[in-house]
């Protein structure tokens, strides 16, 4: 059987993940020697398959699956912050510790999302799947109370710029990359593949 075949799987029973398959793969170590030919070191290859846990944001990331953005709100009466929006999604309150409720703020970015700063990069980290140069931004929306950091798919971002959400409705990954935004007025077809404006 291949090491595909035997990559690991998890699906969810009676409320309990259920792991099978192989999640750690050790390959043989490679000597590294230095320009003189001497021994200096070995590679230490791992194929590892993390499993991580949604828990409470599943809905936000679900959501975007969808083409929608959520976000959630503070209505604890007695929270002196009762109100706050929040986007990315938060859980609970950070000032009264209450769990936040969800709400659907796609409206509210297509019409008030703009850039509140920017970095364009050809270090990505995490997001290493990304084309290169990286056009990261970070959207403000009136009436939220946080900003989102997230990554710019058409033109080139500047300071104080309109731009819409569009989504990887498609063949989502589930993560924060089917979330994506692009100068207002952009047309579908300069969209990239799989995205769209949304629901």
């Amino acid at each position: 059987m291949s090491r595909t075949q035997e990559r690991g799987t998890v699906r969810v029973e009676q409320g309990r993940y259920r792991v099978q398959g192989a999640f750690h793969y050790v390959y043989p170590n490679s000597p590294i020697f230095d320009e003189e030919g001497k021994l200096v070191g070995v590679t230490n290859p791992r194929d590892i398959t993390h499993i991580h846990t949604y828990g409470g944001e599943a809905p936000f990331f679900e959501a975007l699956s969808q083409g929608r953005l959520l976000g959630t709100e503070c209505r604890n009466p007695d929270c002196e912050h009762t109100g706050t929006r929040h986007v990315p999604f938060i859980i609970h309150c950070p000032d009264c510790l209450q769990r936040t409720d969800i709400i659907d703020v796609t409206d509210l970015a297509r019409q008030t999302a703009k850039v509140h700063t920017f970095m364009v990069t050809e270090r990505t980290g995490a997001f290493n799947t990304l084309k290169k140069p990286v056009r990261f931004i970070n959207v403000e929306f009136e009436g939220v109370a946080t900003i989102l950091m997230s990554y710019l798919s058409v033109g080139e971002p500047k300071i104080g710029q309109r731009v819409v959400p569009i989504f990887n409705t498609h063949e989502p990954t589930y993560t924060i990359l089917d979330l994506s935004w692009v100068p207002e007025g952009t047309s579908v077809e300069q969209l990239p593949d799989h995205f769209t404006f949304g629901a």
